[in-house]
């Protein structure tokens, strides 16, 4: 019986889709935040998934239809399209305490 979960899998045989990091931007009201070191992110609320991704702050996962960010760098030594493919999905709470000292 199928379990009714659409499939994303791509043709065998068929290479990986480019990834666009305009379309990404694009995608959402993306914003840049700075980071603790004065780097700068590009923010999005992403659009819910059926998938689970880990959070680089706390190391817990994520349901994709839970609210949550995604961030990556603005530019980097291998351009915007490596930093866009580099993302990650944070909770908002870890996110907003990225880089700073806990407990004080």
């Amino acid at each position: 019986m199928p379990s009714g979960r659409r499939s994303s899998k791509r043709p065998y045989g068929q290479p990986h889709p480019e990834l666009d990091a305009e379309r990404l931007r694009a995608g959402g009201p993306a914003r840049v935040e700075r980071g603790p070191r004065g780097e700068e992110y590009w923010v999005a609320v992403p659009r819910p998934s059926d998938r689970t991704y880990v959070c680089p702050g706390c190391g817990r996962e994520i349901a994709g239809d839970a609210q949550h960010l995604v961030a990556w760098a603005t530019g980097g030594l291998f351009g915007e399209e490596e930093a866009a493919a580099a993302r990650r999905h944070w909770h908002t709470a870890c996110w907003e305490t990225f880089g700073r000292a806990r407990g004080r």
